[in-house]
């Protein structure tokens, strides 16, 4: 480096007057990191450079945090399993709860402060129950189309002529990938048997990555779900709802004549959640409508993780969206915020929604 040029920039820093006009000149420009890095002498440019250093090894020790929470997360999912399996075994009728397990009082109501006429009422109904044969009483009907139901994000994907296949759905779990294996997590969709396919199990792997991109390590947020794979469906005959049949009219160039040919054509339907689009291995970049897709299929694979496995009964009484639909609600009416303009065309981000949870709750040093 020119020492003339550093010991100016000492002269500089050593001047109050000089580092004054500095400041003021610093705070008056636009806060661009080239006009930022551009406005300051070569010295503290090199101090700059110095401090990116150290954040991009923060950046990998971050990188290595998060894989512990990964591990920890494993650790915790083998201590709730025994419970969410228990719940399958009630769903699905296989075992009987005991009355105090069955015991549950709502907010502000014992049982001995019901009025007269709603014991009566309350008699009436059992009576009735009890009328109807135990094998229509099996656990609890609908649990998981329920919650498909209720939830947005998950009622879109469903269509009518899903709904008799998911009606067979007795479970859905999350598989968290091995120590010492890249980071990932799989859904696991139980179903009895059923008339549609063959398959006792469907999967969906999300593969992850922690760690910092080398051409940007200062975008690092923590890991992200860059891809994810389906598994193939066994569907029986005629039961494959990702597919119609169309009937198409052709006509013979030469002849004129007119024929019929049926074709099969893909069809909207929940279970193309398990044939998702695929990342290019080639870095070749994905056509919009993929890459929304894809971001989309991310979110939802996050929303199965944390939200509707682990608060499954929640959702399927309606209270987790209640709390959702409230704590929005505040947010919203937050006094001295105004609302922004959404621009419907902005490039949707797939790494958001899976981060978030980190952000949010395992991030050190966050409030």
């Amino acid at each position: 480096m020119d020492g003339d040029k550093i010991g100016k920039a000492d002269q500089v820093m050593q001047n109050p007057q000089a580092m004054a006009a500095l400041q003021e000149r610093l705070e008056s420009a636009s806060h661009t990191p080239s006009t930022i890095m551009d406005s300051i002498p070569i010295q503290v440019k090199r101090r700059v450079n110095a401090l990116k250093q150290l954040q991009v090894k923060c950046a990998h020790i971050e990188a290595k945090f998060y894989e512990e929470v990964h591990e920890l997360e494993r650790k915790y999912a083998a201590l709730y399993q025994p419970l969410f399996d228990k719940r399958r075994e009630v769903v699905t009728g296989s075992i009987e709860p005991t009355d105090e397990e069955c015991e549950w009082h709502s907010e502000g109501e014992e049982e001995d402060e019901l009025a007269e006429d709603m014991k009566k009422k309350a008699t009436v109904e059992e009576n009735k129950e009890d009328a109807v044969p135990k094998e229509d009483l099996k656990g609890i009907p609908g649990f998981w189309i329920t919650i498909f139901r209720n939830v947005d994000i998950l009622s879109d994907l469903v269509h009518e002529h899903d709904e008799p296949i998911l009606n067979h759905l007795q479970d859905i779990k999350v598989k968290f990938s091995d120590p010492g294996q890249p980071l990932s997590f799989t859904l696991e969709f139980l179903f009895e048997p059923n008339d549609f396919f063959n398959n006792v199990v469907l999967t969906k792997v999300y593969k992850m990555k922690s760690e910092p991109d080398q051409t940007d390590p200062f975008s690092f947020e923590g890991p992200e779900i860059v891809d994810c794979e389906g598994c193939l469906i066994d569907w029986k005959k005629g039961k494959n709802v990702t597919v119609k049949t169309i009937k198409k009219k052709q006509k013979h160039k030469g002849r004129g004549t007119m024929r019929t040919i049926t074709k099969q054509v893909p069809s909207d339907s929940f279970f193309n959640f398990f044939n998702p689009a695929k990342v290019s291995g080639d870095g070749e970049a994905l056509d919009e409508d993929s890459e929304f897709s894809l971001a989309e299929d991310f979110e939802i694979g996050h929303f199965f993780r944390e939200r509707i496995v682990p608060r499954a009964v929640l959702y399927f009484t309606g209270e987790a969206i209640e709390d959702d639909d409230e704590n929005f609600e505040e947010e919203e009416g937050e006094e001295g915020e105004e609302e922004e303009d959404v621009d419907e065309d902005e490039e949707y981000d797939p790494k958001v929604s899976f981060q978030l949870h980190y952000i949010l709750n395992v991030t050190p040093g966050f409030p």
